[in-house]
């Protein structure tokens, strides 16, 4: 369990926290740049480390990132007019480009300079793989983006999911290092024999205890969770966590997967989760997770479950299950072990219970086992990073360095007794092909 003070450290992200300091120091997914279809098309909305942003794409193709109050009287950037080039407020008609500027300020007399004492905050954003990130810390010139293998990939390769969840980002990122989960939220109602033998699948289900082995790593934090295999081999699930927010959980294939998960803060109580994978790795988790259907352009959430994105604050990417609904649960299925917790996809099982501790868990209730190893481990990371950078200055992991994102994740058979890291050395790294690997391994 942590602390209050521990509590507050790792889950509190406003401008100004230790927690929101750390991350402001790397590129930060703000949007997908789907959200932003054309030039000068309708600015958007935008909640991001507890600040409420204006983004809007200028004549040019360009992203901005403004604050949302006018630098004038403040009214709302939101109500803009995004023409020539920059976003107009139509209290008086000031007008700011993409980095801030003003360009024009027609309510003044035209002999006066005062346009170029007035900037608006604003942040840089570039777009790769068909996400807007941006960066919102102090660097002049910002660090490198991070060499997340699927979010360089082509964009005729890329799968992008977007969904909001309403409770702290904490909680979602750590469901996905918790791979203990998987035997009984997910796959709770099946047996053995309901799977293939020889596959990820059936010893999965075959034994719902894994043992762990963490360790730190320049990027963050893995685990590797294992069980038995076939004879003479242990079926090891390894995973990853990458500073400040990211996952990659271990569904598919060794060398095959390729798939990132982003936990990135609204606020305080509000996150919004990214999911970037490739066509391979997104059909490998489709085949994993056989209750869940793909939307078009991929992912793990069915379109159908999504509501009409809206315009104010948390209108963005939103499931039609809530905790309004009870997440659409079915207790007649559960009752009749058709589905473990009765709740339709994966997906929404992980938001059911990640939305039900409650918008920021009070972890000091925690009672924590050997199977929550790596959650202890990424906390421990966390805060150490946090209170580093607070107090020290030390830049946080991966900032300025970029290749260390250079991995992946997934499952694999490793003999009896072999080493986990050495074992799994070559497979792990991103950008490397391996034909001679079967995806329909993962089951």
């Amino acid at each position: 369990m942590l602390s209050r003070e521990d509590n507050e450290l790792v889950t509190r992200v406003g401008a100004g926290t230790p927690m929101g300091n750390l991350m402001r120091q790397y590129w930060v997914p703000a949007m997908l740049s789907s959200e932003l279809p054309t030039p000068d098309s309708d600015p958007v909305r935008v909640m991001l480390l507890g600040e409420q942003l204006i983004a809007f794409r200028d004549t040019n193709g360009n992203v901005g990132l403004l604050q949302n109050n006018c630098p004038h009287r403040g009214a709302s950037l939101f109500f803009g007019r995004n023409e020539e080039a920059g976003l107009r407020c139509v209290y008086h008609g000031w007008k700011f480009s993409t980095d801030g500027t003003c360009v024009d300020m027609p309510n003044e007399p035209a002999e006066s300079d005062f346009k170029q004492k007035v900037k608006a905050t604003a942040y840089p954003c570039t777009e790769r793989g068909g996400v807007v990130w941006t960066y919102m810390g102090p660097r002049q010139q910002p660090p490198p983006l991070p060499d997340l293998e699927p979010n360089m990939a082509s964009d005729s390769d890329v799968q992008l999911v977007a969904v909001q969840r309403e409770c702290n980002w904490l909680q979602g990122l750590e469901g996905d290092i918790d791979t203990s989960h998987l035997g009984f939220l997910h796959l709770g109602a099946v047996q053995p024999e309901d799977t293939r033998p020889g596959t990820f699948a059936y010893y999965t289900v075959n034994d719902r205890a894994p043992h762990y082995n963490v360790v730190d790593t320049e990027y963050g934090a893995m685990y590797g969770a294992y069980r038995p295999g076939p004879e003479e081999q242990l079926y090891w699930r390894f995973a990853q966590f990458l500073f400040p927010f990211y996952a990659m959980i271990p569904t598919g294939v060794m060398g095959l997967q390729k798939l990132v998960r982003a936990w990135v803060p609204m606020d305080d109580t509000h996150m919004m989760f990214y999911s970037m994978g490739s066509q391979a790795s997104a059909i490998q988790s489709q085949n994993v997770n056989a209750n869940r259907r793909m939307p078009s352009g991929g992912g793990a959430v069915p379109r159908v479950l999504m509501t009409p994105n809206t315009s104010d604050w948390y209108g963005r990417f939103r499931m039609a299950a809530s905790a309004s609904n009870d997440y659409m649960i079915d207790r007649d299925k559960q009752r009749r072990r058709e589905d473990y917790t009765g709740i339709p996809g994966i997906h929404t099982q992980d938001q059911a219970v990640t939305e039900s501790m409650g918008t920021i868990y009070d972890r000091e209730k925690e009672r924590l086992g050997t199977s929550d190893v790596m959650v202890i481990r990424v906390r421990r990371r966390l805060m150490d990073a946090a209170r580093a950078l607070a107090e020290r200055g030390v830049t946080p992991p991966g900032v300025d360095n970029p290749e260390v994102y250079r991995v992946r994740s997934g499952g694999a058979f490793l003999p009896k007794g072999a080493d986990w890291i050495e074992g799994t050395a070559e497979l792990r790294k991103a950008f490397v092909e391996h034909p001679e690997l079967d995806p329909a391994l993962a089951g």
